[in-house]
């Protein structure tokens, strides 16, 4: 169990640095599917 709570803790950590580096591109990626759904 404790390797699963280790590999959840480095897959998040990974997924909040692409997230911070990666954020507007993102962010307009979404606007435009919510804008083409809408």
């Amino acid at each position: 169990m404790v390797e699963y709570a280790l590999i959840l803790v480095l897959v998040s950590i990974v997924v909040i640095v692409i997230l911070l580096t990666m954020g507007n591109q993102i962010q307009n990626v979404f606007s435009n599917v919510v804008a083409a759904l809408g």
